[in-house]
C-alpha cells in the first residue's frame, strides 16, 4: 500500500486488518498452526470461546480461503478443520503481534490503568 492511496473500503491493506482485528480469527488460525482438529477439540485448545462463536469463525475463515473443513462420513460423523496454504501464510504476522504484546503488553496496560485513574473512558 502506498502513503497516498488511504484506507479506502477496498484497499487490499484494510481486507488485512480486517482478517486480524477479530480476536477470535488469530486465535484459531493460531490454533490450527500444528495439525487439523475437531471443533470440541479446538475450544479445549483455546479456552474461553462458545461453540457458537468458534462456529461463526471457523465459517468466516472458511470463507476467506484460510482453514478447510473436512467431513469423515462415520457414525458419527467427524469434522476437522484445517489450516490452508493461506491461512498459513498469516502465522508470520500474528506470530509478530504475539511478540509485540508480549513485549509491550505491560506499557500498554499500565497505560489503561493510568487513563482509568485519570477518569478516563476507554
Amino acid at each position: 500500500m502506498t502513503s497516498d492511496q488511504g484506507f479506502l473500503a477496498d484497499c487490499r491493506a484494510r481486507l488485512a486488518f480486517d482478517l486480524l482485528s477479530n480476536t477470535w480469527n488469530a486465535v484459531v488460525l493460531w490454533a490450527l498452526r500444528e495439525r487439523p482438529y475437531r471443533p470440541g477439540e479446538l475450544r479445549g485448545r483455546i479456552g474461553g470461546i462458545s461453540p457458537k462463536v468458534l462456529t461463526e469463525t471457523l465459517r468466516r475463515l472458511e470463507f476467506n480461503g484460510l482453514v478447510t473443513r473436512q467431513v469423515y462420513e462415520e457414525v458419527p460423523p467427524r469434522v476437522e478443520y484445517e489450516l490452508t496454504a493461506l491461512g498459513r501464510t498469516l502465522l508470520g504476522p500474528i506470530d509478530a503481534f504475539g511478540a509485540w504484546a508480549f513485549t509491550h503488553g505491560d506499557e500498554v496496560m499500565a497505560a489503561q490503568d493510568r487513563h482509568e485513574a485519570d477518569g478516563g473512558a476507554p
